[in-house]
């Protein structure tokens, strides 16, 4: 088996630019991607690496320097612009202050990194810049693709030209890039007609000791659920791309077939900011909530807003489903969270969700948009009650395969590679040095 670079000379710079990783989950620019650099970061730590994530701070009362990540490493604020959120075309003027910010961080501690792991193409920006002053090899990824939203984007919600320029710079300089999944790899080579010998496929990961199957009766009864009640769920950000009209437009096509309210059930959705005037929603949030008027759904409908990590294994383990009917998704962390709770998923056939959930045998998959295909699998998992049981088993059992341990294992090689190949590159250069 191949070995990479010893664990105690190894230090990395991990950049996440735009979001922190200790953010509360289900806001605007906070989901799959704040889990993954967190949960790597503390895999990597355990295994006795040391990293340091460097965001941009947002928030002047919050430290800049703090150890919530464990195992000695740190989540450095960087102030990069005026310290609260931003819109990402604004925030990108300020990566080169970020840059500094960096750099001045690094010299005041006086540490050298052996490797920087970007994320999400502004940070691989910034990670352009490092690399021409360390001299170090880049891990990139990318988490979202600039030209895979903007064949699903509706009016005004167009990724600019700033952002696919950006992400092609990233591309030319990235020592590796990581790619979730095989059909992530493939929408670089269609969309961005670039060569892809140095794309590798690692998947994300889940934390399958704090994700993991809770009975159903204590789950419910934790979070004020009837044990009669079949709760549906929906876990993540309010957006258009999320798909969220089509689930609720299936379930009022479900209560439309069955005769009204005969069956028990509800429909949680967890997410965005739920306890606020219409005129402070967002214009997705307001729009859902109207649709539930429409179709008469307020009865069984709770959009509850954001909820802790620590809080979530209940409510995957509560639900008899959990929906993710995304029109784009690189991945579906959720979707693997739910999984490992012992709940089966019905999710779109689109990017990454094609790859993780088995059709028919921990989930089903359903074409994205299709509400009448959605409400038939639904009705579907719902009415057999062994069949659900069986496809929790089933999933919790497949999402073993994930967890973060095993994917900290992947990403070393990765870096371990890299590494060794910049050493041989130096031995080289020595060798060919003192010939001459």
């Amino acid at each position: 088996m191949y070995t990479p670079y010893s664990n105690s000379k190894l230090r990395i710079a991990m950049l996440s630019y735009h979001t922190c990783p200790l953010a509360t989950l289900g806001g605007k620019d906070t989901g799959g991607m704040n889990v993954y650099v967190r949960e790597l970061t503390r895999e990597l730590g355990r295994q006795g690496i040391h990293v340091d994530v460097f965001t941009r701070s947002q928030d002047e009362h919050v430290p800049h320097v703090v150890h919530d990540l464990g195992y000695g490493n740190r989540v450095v604020h960087v102030p990069a612009g005026p310290e609260e959120p931003l819109p990402k075309e604004e925030m990108a003027s300020y990566i080169p202050e970020f840059v500094e910010g960096v750099l001045f961080f690094s010299s005041a501690k006086h540490l050298q990194y052996d490797l920087i792991h970007s994320h999400y193409w502004m940070s691989g920006i910034a990670a352009k810049e490092l690399k021409a002053i360390w001299d170090v090899p880049v891990v990139h990824m990318f988490h979202t693709l600039g030209l895979m939203k903007n064949r699903i984007a509706g009016e005004g919600e167009y990724e600019g030209d700033y952002r696919i320029r950006g992400e092609l710079e990233v591309l030319r300089i990235a020592d590796k890039v990581v790619a979730a999944t095989p059909a992530e790899t493939a929408q670089l080579q269609w969309l961005y007609e670039v060569k892809t010998d140095h794309v590798t496929i690692v998947p994300p990961g889940v934390d399958i000791c704090h994700f993991y199957p809770i009975p159903k009766d204590e789950a419910k009864e934790y979070i004020g659920v009837s044990p009669d009640d079949q709760l549906l769920m929906y876990v993540g950000r309010i957006e258009p791309l999320k798909g969220i009209d089509t689930l609720l437009q299936a379930i009022a096509n479900m209560r439309a077939m069955e005769g009204g309210n005969d069956r028990n059930i509800s429909l949680a959705i967890i997410g965005g900011e739920a306890d606020i005037s219409e005129e402070q929603m967002t214009t997705e949030m307001g729009r859902l909530q109207r649709m539930c008027d429409k179709l008469g759904l307020k009865d069984i409908v709770s959009f509850m807003g954001k909820r802790s990590q620590d809080k979530l294994p209940y409510y995957y383990s509560a639900a008899e489903v959990v929906v993710v009917p995304s029109l784009y998704e690189s991945f579906g962390m959720v979707a693997l969270e739910a999984m490992a709770c012992g709940t089966p998923v019905i999710a779109s056939q689109v990017g990454g969700l094609v790859f993780l959930i088995q059709d028919g045998v921990n989930g089903f998959h359903f074409p994205d948009r299709d509400a009448d295909a959605l409400c038939l699998s639904l009705r579907n998992l719902l009415d057999d009650d062994e069949q659900r049981a069986m496809m929790g088993g089933q999933a919790a059992e497949y999402a073993k395969q994930f967890s973060w341990e095993n994917i900290a294992d992947q990403i070393r090689l990765v870096y371990g590679e890299l590494l060794d190949k910049e050493e041989l590159t130096i031995k080289t250069r020595l060798k060919a040095n003192s010939q001459k």
